[in-house]
C-alpha cells in the first residue's frame, strides 16, 4: 500500500509518500509557519508528487491530520485529503496530532507515563497521554496544566511538544519526576504516514478534532472583548487506533 500523509494542523505545512514495506519515504517536505497554509500546500504538494513515480495515481491511501490544532489548518488539510481521495479513487483516515507526536516515544521501553501536550495558549494544553504499553492513559482534552499534572499522577513523566516546557514547570514545582524528550510544534509527517497505515477507513474517520469551539461572534452580536477568529488556538485524542493510540 502506497500512503499519501498530509499535515496542516499545527504550524508547518508537511506532506510525504510513503509505502508500507520501505524504511522510509519515497519523497518528503515540510515548511515550517504560522500562516499561509493554504497558499503553500498545493505547490508542496505539487513538487512532492513530480518525486513519485506514477504521480497521485499511484497512492492507495490519504492520511491527514485531524487536530487538536488550529481550526483553519484542520480545515485546510482535511479539504486538500478529501478532494485527492476522490479525484483518485483513494480512501483516506484521520490521524491524531498528540498520537503522532507520541509515537515515537512510545516505541521505546520508558517506565513511566509518554504525554504529548500541544500549547493551547492562556495556560492551557491539548493533552493526551499512553502508558509504556502505549495505551492511551490521559484521553485528549484542553486542561489547564494544574488540571493535567492532576490527571496525570505521580510520574514519572516523559513529555514532547509545543506544551511540554508548561507540563514540566508545574511537574518540577510538585515534585513530580519529569523530562522533555522534544518540544517540536508539529509531528513528523513520515510517522503520521506510518500511523495512516496501521489506521482503517471505519474507526478512524478523517473529520476534525476540535477540543475547543472557535472564536466566532454570531452577526449583530457585540463581544466583550475582542477575539482572533477562526483558529483554535486563541491554535486542536485520539478516535481510534491512529488517532487515540500510537
Amino acid at each position: 500500500m502506497r500512503i499519501l500523509a498530509i499535515d496542516t494542523a499545527l504550524p508547518a505545512v508537511s506532506a510525504c509518500v510513503l509505502d508500507h514495506d520501505a524504511a522510509e519515504p519515497i519523497a518528503a517536505d515540510t515548511m515550517e509557519m504560522d500562516r499561509g497554509h493554504a497558499e503553500a500546500l498545493l505547490p508542496l504538494l505539487k513538487r512532492i508528487m513530480s518525486k513519485v513515480e506514477g504521480g497521485f495515481a499511484s497512492v492507495d491511501r490519504i492520511a491527514v491530520t485531524v487536530g487538536p490544532g488550529s481550526f483553519t489548518g484542520i480545515r485546510i488539510g482535511l479539504a486538500a485529503g478529501q478532494a485527492i481521495s476522490l479525484a483518485c479513487k483513494a480512501e483516506i483516515v484521520g490521524v491524531s496530532t498528540l498520537a503522532a507526536l507520541a509515537a515515537p516515544l512510545i516505541l521505546d521501553p520508558f517506565d513511566g507515563v509518554v504525554a504529548a501536550a500541544i500549547d493551547a495558549r492562556h495556560g492551557k494544553v491539548y493533552i493526551a497521554a499512553f502508558g509504556p504499553d502505549g495505551r492511551p492513559v490521559l484521553t485528549p482534552r484542553r486542561v489547564s496544566a494544574h488540571e493535567a499534572l492532576r490527571a496525570l499522577g505521580t510520574g514519572p513523566l516523559l513529555l514532547t511538544g509545543s506544551g511540554a516546557p508548561l507540563l514540566a514547570r508545574e511537574a518540577r514545582a510538585r515534585g513530580v519526576p519529569v523530562k522533555i524528550a522534544s518540544e517540536q510544534s508539529a509531528p513528523d509527517i513520515a510517522v503520521v504516514a506510518r500511523l495512516g497505515l496501521a489506521a482503517q477507513p471505519e474507526t478512524a474517520p478523517a473529520r476534525p478534532l476540535y477540543l475547543k469551539e472557535p472564536d466566532v461572534t454570531a452577526p449583530g452580536s457585540r463581544p466583550e472583548a475582542p477575539k482572533n477568529a477562526g483558529t483554535e488556538h486563541d491554535a486542536a485524542g485520539p478516535h481510534t487506533a491512529a488517532t487515540a493510540q500510537a
